[in-house]
């Protein structure tokens, strides 16, 4: 079928939602001869998405869209229109005290229900708190009372890993959860088109409570990585050696300590649990303490250092502050805990020289950026914030103090 005459036609697949899953999602399912009309309200991305081109940074994902929309299966808008499947893959950020805001998934919701027909599927992708599948259901049902018991709704999280999406959205396992048994099946028939991990039934309540429940389980373990180089730090003990030798015992798996958590799951979802549990959510609440604060420690202990060298030297320091995103590797500044150390430090910035990195980049709107081995090679102090692959490499000066937020120095011994 030519491109043009399938351009014409209305999409089998809307998917609201164009950011680091949304894109991916729709491009994916556009790659299996899917047509897809991807609506997002930043007429830039839509704009560029047009072009056959990408506005993220994830490996693979540049070339499926570059065909998808060159072969006509995938085009942007900033409406949605009329399709058989619509996938809402929105964020869903915090009001003021860390309650989740669903207005976003709301909005998406009424954009849709004056387009929806029976036997549609609706399909939330974005975190949520429990119940929200159930709500978008009595909302479209409010507006549109005849479609009662006529289209099916289900809830689908993704679990995939920033850098690997392409691959995951395939092959990892999926967790599927309609509002009644009928949803369940037809997503369930969706997601075989293009999944080849195994699809797991329950009902929508359940796999809303699966996506939170997974990402407050990494960040516990995290936590506990992060306390343990707390105690070892004042206890001077190598926590990345004592680590690796606890980790020998058959059954211990103690993860890595960082600076922090980020991102926009394990740094967001345990608040989902926390805001609407509280009194039962007392661990995954400490843990999210744990991991804020070893952020607000990291630049403390940055503070500490430049104090140090004043005294020692008699002058204001060279820093260089190494990395941004909120893991390795990735462009993905949401929710840094590294760029909450550099914004924390700046606040307290006088006579010395900051040089602020994050090669995954090109230029950020706040911070001036420098090249990784520009500041490695100038800096007084380097603080490892990020443990991108291009600061393994680094050779550093003996006069130079090092700062290994992330076990840099740990990577170039192994």
């Amino acid at each position: 079928m030519a491109a043009q005459e399938i351009k014409e036609r209305n999409p089998e697949v809307v998917c609201i939602g164009l950011g680091y899953i949304g894109l991916p999602t729709s491009a994916l399912i556009a790659q299996n001869k899917t047509t897809v009309l991807g609506v997002d309200v930043n007429e830039t991305v839509v704009n560029t998405i047009n072009q056959g081109n990408i506005h993220i940074v994830e490996p693979a994902l540049d070339e499926v869209v570059a065909t998808a929309v060159n072969e006509g299966y995938l085009k942007a808008a900033l409406q949605p229109v009329v399709a058989n499947t619509y996938v809402v893959v929105v964020p869903t950020p915090f009001k003021g005290n860390h309650e989740p805001d669903i207005s976003y998934v709301e909005s998406a919701t009424k954009a849709i229900i004056p387009l929806l027909k029976a036997d549609d599927l609706y399909i939330i992708e974005s975190t949520s708190p429990v119940g929200t599948t159930e709500k978008m259901m009595a909302l479209i049902y409010q507006e549109r009372p005849e479609l009662q018991g006529k289209i099916h709704a289900a809830y689908c999280p993704e679990r995939v890993l920033p850098g690997n999406v392409m691959y995951e959205l395939v092959h990892n396992d999926r967790v599927i959860g309609g509002v009644d048994e009928k949803s369940t099946q037809k997503a369930i028939s969706f997601y075989r088109q293009f999944v080849k991990g195994a699809l797991h039934d329950t009902n929508a309540r359940t796999a809303e409570m699966c996506k939170l429940t997974e990402n407050s389980s990494r960040d516990v373990q995290i936590a506990f990585a992060n306390e343990l180089s707390l105690i070892c730090d004042k206890a001077d003990i190598d926590v990345w050696e004592l680590i690796r030798l606890a980790n020998k015992h058959p059954r211990v798996n103690i993860l890595q300590p960082g600076s922090g958590v980020g991102g926009h799951c394990i740094a967001v979802d345990p608040y989902f649990i926390t805001s609407e549990f509280p009194m039962e959510s007392r661990l995954i609440g400490k843990a999210r303490e744990i991991n804020n604060y070893k952020s607000f420690w990291c630049a403390e202990q940055i503070k500490k250092a430049k104090h140090d060298f004043k005294l020692s030297y008699g002058k204001s320091p060279r820093i260089a502050l190494m990395g941004l995103a909120f893991k390795p590797n990735i462009d993905d500044l949401r929710e840094s805990p590294a760029k909450y150390i550099v914004q924390k430090v700046l606040q307290d910035a006088k006579e010395e020289v900051y040089y602020i990195v994050e090669p995954n980049i090109e230029e950020h709107q706040v911070f001036k950026l420098t090249h990784y081995k520009d500041a490695a090679e100038q800096a007084d102090i380097i603080a490892f914030l990020v443990a991108h692959d291009e600061f393994k490499s680094l050779s550093l000066q003996p006069h130079q103090k090092l700062l290994d937020f992330c076990g840099i120095d740990q990577h170039k011994k192994n």
